[in-house]
């Protein structure tokens, strides 16, 4: 986690059309996945079967955890560029909150292995080992797990620190703001016990679970699909493992190019905190079909109203002259007119068949 703004101290050296450009990347990365993890909420708390599954309570909670992680962390970037010190408590919020979330998505997704082994191997416990108020109590104990180690930061720092240091600016890194060699040894010590029980947990769930899928299965399709899923965890999980382990790889790297050393912070930036923010959306809201079809229904019926709206922001920003732009407002708004006729055709069509359903 040191390395989110250690990787920017060097950030003052950087030429001004080069950091505009890293700035840039970082800030339309951040809204587009905001803009993604907002609609995954909303199409979460807009229907039932989803907020009462279990499955999708753990998903949507490591969407939110994401979603802010990356906020908090491109919030830390942009600000070493504008700002070379901060406010010592603003500072320690920030890194206790990307600390805390940072580990949190390894252990949501044991969580969430543990939620499919149970689904599959015992599907006849299913219904009662995985419920909704233990899955909520899964949660609050993650949150408990992982917000250990920077608030125990915190008191060390407290204890041995003036109130004064609290007041002053400093440069927002985490080895500057919790100096003590005892906080390092101690980090050290948890993130080994804690990656190895995670681990050694996704391990062996995913491993009963492949074994389940085999002897289950009657034809190759599934066997590829679970096989798949276990590769995209397997991906996932070890790019959030590279945030415990980059900061030694990245001193070494820079020791040897050290002319490129501004190139690699801002590579390993991305690798490490931005691209394994695109999985949770490809592994779940993509391949689960389910939410991938109301998902989709709401994006397309989101689709259509801003299509009006620019169509009426563009009326008024050019002249009514234009015959040629006349025809282009009327193509868009009856494009936009049948897909609005479209949607509307979906949500009654999905409410009749809920209906001979039921």
């Amino acid at each position: 986690m040191s390395n989110i703004s250690s990787s920017l101290t060097a950030g003052s050296t950087d030429s001004f059309s080069n950091a505009l450009t890293k700035n840039t990347v970082a800030m339309l990365v951040w809204l587009t996945l905001s803009v993604i993890n907002g609609s995954m909420v909303h199409t979460f708390l807009r229907h039932s079967r989803f907020y009462e599954n279990p499955r999708y309570i753990m998903f949507i909670y490591m969407v939110i955890n994401d979603a802010v992680q990356l906020s908090l962390v491109t919030a830390l970037y942009v600000v070493s560029y504008i700002f070379r010190k901060i406010h010592a408590s603003v500072c320690c919020f920030l890194i206790m909150a990307a600390v805390l979330t940072t580990r949190s998505t390894p252990l949501i997704l044991a969580g969430m292995a543990l939620e499919r082994y149970v689904s599959i191997c015992f599907p006849l416990h299913y219904g009662h080992m995985c419920t909704v108020p233990r899955t909520f109590l899964l949660v609050f104990i993650i949150l408990l797990l992982t917000a250990a180690p920077p608030v125990t930061d915190l008191l060390v720092t407290a204890v041995h620190r003036p109130p004064s240091f609290f007041h002053a600016d400093i440069f927002c890194d985490h080895p500057l703001l919790f100096s003590r060699r005892s906080i390092y040894y101690k980090n050290c010590v948890f993130d080994g016990v804690y990656l190895s029980c995670v681990a050694l947990t996704l391990l062996y769930t995913y491993c009963r679970i492949m074994a389940a899928a085999r002897a289950a299965s009657t034809g190759l399709a599934s066997v590829r699909r679970a096989r798949n899923t276990v590769l995209l965890h397997g991906v996932q999980l070890l790019l959030c493992m590279l945030a415990f382990v980059v900061p030694s790889l990245q001193a070494a790297l820079i020791s040897l190019f050290p002319r490129f050393s501004l190139e690699i912070r801002y590579i390993f930036f991305l690798l490490v905190y931005i691209i394994p923010r695109f999985m949770s959306p490809i592994i779940y809201g993509f391949r689960d079909e389910q939410f991938r079809k109301y998902w989709t229904r709401y994006l397309a019926c989101r689709g259509q109203s801003t299509v009006r709206v620019l169509l009426f922001s563009s009326v008024f920003c050019f002249p009514p002259s234009s015959v040629f732009l006349r025809l282009l407002f009327s193509s868009v708004f009856v494009a936009g007119h049948h897909l609005k006729v479209l949607c509307a055709a979906r949500a009654s069509s999905g409410q009749t068949r809920v209906t001979l359903k039921a």
